[in-house]
């Protein structure tokens, strides 16, 4: 587990967690102790072991392959906190829901603003975080290029998700996925200028690198 700190935000990034080596975070303010959570992947006893001592006033979901949520009956059992997830995301059970996500909403825990970010394409209704400078990105965003795509649709709608919504952040802006290291939205930005400066296939879709695909 890393402990990130600024100011009164205490954020814990714990991973990789299960067989699919998932990220998950606790959001934390360290005066009032209250937290949210986002995603509860396999693994997710490490998540319990963090949030002890603190108040889980949320359980935020950045979309709903069941990797990010194999760990419900662990954190939804261990703090009785309220589910939220995009109403476009469809593979978790509507009844496991219990509040919308919607995009520009702003979640508080203690005097730390979490603002959610719809970034649909490797999934309707993905979302990231964004508290202070850290963006929690899920699978929308990771170092070298965007998440895995479906559709050639499915990539021109998270290439403008990206581009439009998450590339208009501070280039010092940390970005941590939802499997593996973190990146910066400067050096993405960057490395996707390689990628816009060249022609591509039609069809692509799939694991797409800005560098190389």
């Amino acid at each position: 587990m890393r402990i990130l700190e600024d100011g009164a935000l205490r954020l814990f990034w714990l991973g990789p967690l299960g067989p699919f080596a998932n990220n998950a975070f606790v959001i934390a303010d360290a005066y009032s102790r209250e937290a949210l959570v986002v995603d509860m992947p396999a693994g997710s006893e490490e998540v319990v072991k963090a949030i002890q001592g603190l108040t889980v006033r949320g359980i935020l979901i950045t979309h709903t392959h069941h990797d990010h949520w194999l760990g419900y009956e662990v954190v939804k059992g261990a703090t009785g906190a309220p589910v939220y997830c995009h109403p476009a995301e469809e593979r978790m059970p509507r009844e496991r829901v219990d509040l919308p996500l919607e995009d520009g909403q702003e979640l508080a825990v203690g005097t730390i603003k979490v603002r959610v970010i719809h970034t649909p394409g490797h999934t309707p209704g993905s979302c990231c975080f964004l508290v202070g400078r850290y963006l929690i990105s899920g699978d929308t965003l990771f170092p070298g290029g965007p998440g895995r795509t479906e559709t050639p649709q499915d990539l021109r709608q998270i290439i403008a998700s990206i581009t439009q919504k998450l590339y208009v952040l501070p280039d010092e802006t940390l970005v941590l996925p939802g499997h593996g290291d973190a990146t910066t939205i400067g050096k993405s930005k960057a490395e996707y200028a390689v990628f816009a400066s060249r022609p591509h296939p039609s069809d692509l879709c799939g694991d797409v690198l800005w560098e190389s695909s």
